[in-house]
């Protein structure tokens, strides 16, 4: 089965991030994480946390939100401007409200410079070596995945891990009261960090792997609840909960986190078929569409479209079934209207391109690349959005063009000697002094230092 989902590696090789905990001795030194890329979960999360950003005076682009598929219960903030948040957490909540009260707390510790603060020279040079991975080239491989829908980004290398930073009660307590005010701020109840605090402190009775490793690297203590519960107690003004419209958009995010990544039987257990909600029909047809069986999948997703059919994320998702599924051609008109109508959101208009360089058409290399350009200057983390546009530049007879593309493709998938040799040509035959120039010369100096350190470490 084809895919245009993206799989991404991450090539940090000493990550040991705030927030990450709760492993056994084995695994705690070596463990892969798997991250997913998916518009329209990302667009969920960013309207939750985008208030709460503003709240605490940062500027809401400078922070990246990288979402980890695991089951665990768990987010972090790492390398600065860095959060984590892992889908067992999303799926564990209960409501929006539930993750605005996370959210809250892990702004909390980036406006208060936590990870900063923590003490030893050891853990600062990790604190600085997650930056240095996470802001030098992004992690991303492109490549093929049974699993479909949104963009699954499993986990490539092992990543040893030499220690854990964990906050103190003290920084607990004070990225509780930030939270709390950055959350009325923004006109928010505490009442959501409060539930999510309340099924924390159910889980400090379990001991090993199944206590959450929320708990390991954010101390949990009864007086912490306490404290949020008075709290809740005195508020007035603010809002306990969720507009219809966030409510739904939170349904529905759910809702494709357990089709895409629940067994289909589960899903359909979770999603009856007597369940005519959105949220439901969007799940079956998710997976429906897993288990390649377009006769029940289709007609699913294209009667929600019937009812919203200025959705992109929809129409999105018949483009990925048609795609997936060898129809290319029918994939090109959902597609085109799902990036319409989603306003060019970069990874939305890779499956487009993709789709359009499956034609083999002149016409479609073309509006591939003017695709892929928008895209990868919105996006440079995109490995799979590069490696098309290297593609693209090359049908076009455009080969300096399509050398650095692919020297930003080979860098992000940690492929040091082929990014030297690409981004080497482009540099020697790009105008002098042009931006493109400019830049194949840095990622000609950059990937040559990751080789090096990359020979010297094994």
């Amino acid at each position: 089965m084809r895919s245009s989902f993206l799989r991404i590696a991450v090539l940090i090789c000493f990550l040991i991030v705030s927030g990450i905990g709760a492993v056994g001795p084995a695994s705690a030194q070596q463990r892969s994480l798997s991250f997913i890329r998916d518009a329209e979960v990302e667009h969920t999360i960013r309207q939750i946390a985008t208030p709460l950003f503003k709240a605490a005076d940062l500027d809401p682009n400078a922070i990246d939100i990288h979402l980890i598929r695991d089951n665990a219960i768990n987010a972090f903030v790492g390398g600065g401007m860095h959060l984590f948040i892992f889908t067992g957490l999303l799926m564990a909540s209960d409501n929006p409200n539930q993750i605005a009260g996370v959210i809250a707390h892990e702004t909390g510790h980036i406006a208060g410079g936590h990870l900063s603060r923590i003490g030893s020279a050891v853990e600062m040079a990790t604190a600085q070596a997650i930056a240095s991975a996470l802001l030098g080239l992004a992690i991303g491989v492109a490549g093929g995945s049974a699993d479909a829908g949104m963009a699954i980004a499993m986990g490539g290398q092992q990543m040893a891990q030499r220690g854990m930073l964990s906050f103190s009660r003290a920084q607990e307590n004070s990225a509780d009261q930030a939270g709390i005010r950055f959350l009325h701020r923004a006109g928010e109840s505490a009442q959501g960090m409060l539930q999510f605090f309340e099924k924390l402190d159910t889980q400090n009775a379990l001991i090993g792997s199944r206590q959450s490793p929320y708990l390991s690297t954010h101390p949990m203590a009864a007086d912490r609840v306490r404290v949020v519960e008075n709290v809740v107690a005195q508020e007035k003004g603010v809002s306990a909960e969720a507009t219809p419209e966030q409510q739904m958009a939170y349904d529905r995010m759910i809702a494709k986190l357990r089709g895409f990544l629940d067994p289909p039987g589960r899903t359909f257990a979770a999603y009856k078929a007597d369940d005519t909600s959105v949220p439901a029909r969007y799940a079956r047809a998710i997976a429906y569409y897993r288990q390649a069986d377009l006769d029940h999948a289709l007609p699913l997703i294209r009667g929600l479209i019937a009812e919203q059919p200025d959705d992109p994320y929809f129409h999105e998702l018949e483009g990925q079934m048609l795609f997936e599924n060898g129809r290319v051609a029918e994939a090109i008109k959902p597609y085109r209207l799902a990036v319409e109508k989603s306003d060019r959101a970069p990874l939305i208009a890779v499956g487009l391109a993709q789709a359009l360089i499956e034609t083999g058409t002149d016409a479609g290399y073309a509006e591939a690349q003017a695709l892929l350009e928008n895209a990868t200057a919105k996006d440079r983390d995109n490995a799979t959005a590069w490696r098309l546009l290297g593609i693209a530049y090359g049908r076009a007879n455009r080969m300096p063009q399509a050398s650095l593309a692919l020297a930003e493709y080979n860098a992000q998938i940690g492929r040091w000697d082929e990014a030297e040799v690409q981004a080497t040509r482009a540099r020697d035959n790009l105008p002098v002094g042009s931006p493109g120039q400019l830049r194949a010369d840095d990622l000609a100096e950059y990937v040559k230092r990751q080789r090096e350190e990359a020979r010297a470490n094994r």
